[in-house]
């Protein structure tokens, strides 16, 4: 995710073209060195059912069918003149004279960002006659986050995934809240009793984390309550409702990628010593910025 919102950063401040891409049927793409077999497909007619199948390529399903289909794409774009990250392999640049481009990959959705529309369109062409692409057009939406630009910027938000949160807890018509949690109350493993079933609150948890993706504000509140996974109580699960109460008020908060930006890296961190009160730990919190904008 820190990829993610240094690349909208920078497509921002540099004013780069954004688009995105759909491989079709990704993972049948990628190729198999091991000799795997499946048993007859239902409905297949066949004089003798010991009879299996031989795989020549990879299917969905198989352990191994991701990391096929990323080696690949990793090799098409490596023809292409396409460099990969050391640092975060889903990230390949290629740079030739003034031109630069860059494609951010996340399984068979892919970003593809740059200062050429020329050469845009060459690497979409390419793609396509490799793989079989769906041309989504201007990046709107990636990996269930909402992303929206105008002359300022980039604004990058959840508004979707949020509301639908909200409506499969039931708390749709529920009053908001002013803060993501309470303050003046502290939470550990022995407040209220233990939920009969943990799944519910696990689940909501879960999705609560993805949510500070693009709503950092939420990030600490989520945090304490992710310390109680393994034994959750109702105290814990209406601290959790809360969260969801504040998100009401505003669902479509997000993160905003400034056309303006000096490129100026920093970084701040606290620690609250101490502030654990099941384990005496301290709880640190960190964020860096590109300029003005938020990325990690």
């Amino acid at each position: 995710m820190s990829t993610v919102r240094v690349l909208l950063a920078i497509a921002a401040a540099k004013n780069w073209h954004l688009h995105q891409l759909d491989v079709n049927m990704a993972f049948l793409h990628g190729d198999l060195h091991e000799d795997v077999y499946m048993k007859l497909p239902k409905g297949l007619q066949c004089s003798n059912p010991k009879l299996v199948c031989k795989l020549t390529k990879s299917l969905y399903g198989l352990k191994q069918a991701s990391r096929q289909w990323n080696i690949k794409l990793s090799a098409a774009l490596a023809d292409l003149g396409f460099t990969q990250s050391k640092n975060d392999h889903s990230l390949f640049t290629k740079s030739t004279g003034t031109r630069f481009t860059t494609i951010l990959v996340y399984v068979d959705d892919l970003v593809l960002a740059g200062n050429d529309l020329d050469e845009i369109r060459a690497v979409k062409i390419f793609l396509d006659d490799k793989f079989k692409i769906k041309d989504l057009g201007i990046l709107k939406f990636f990996i269930g986050m909402e992303v929206a630009r105008n002359k300022t910027g980039i604004a990058l938000y959840q508004r979707k995934y949020a509301l639908d949160l909200i409506t499969d807890c039931g708390l749709l018509g529920a009053k908001p809240a002013s803060t993501p949690m309470e303050y003046t109350t502290f939470l550990s493993k022995d407040s209220g009793s233990p939920l009969p079933d943990a799944t519910m609150y696990r689940r909501l948890v879960g999705r609560l984390l993805y949510l500070t993706n693009t709503i950092p504000d939420l990030s600490y509140s989520v945090g304490c309550l992710s310390q109680f996974m393994d034994s959750p109580t109702d105290a814990h699960l209406t601290a959790a409702y809360r969260i969801l109460r504040y998100l009401k008020q505003s669902p479509a908060t997000g993160l905003f990628f400034s056309s303006n930006n000096s490129f100026t890296l920093s970084g701040y961190t606290d620690s609250d010593w101490g502030a654990c009160k099941d384990t005496r730990k301290s709880i640190s919190g960190y964020c860096f910025f590109l300029g003005n904008t938020l990325i990690s």
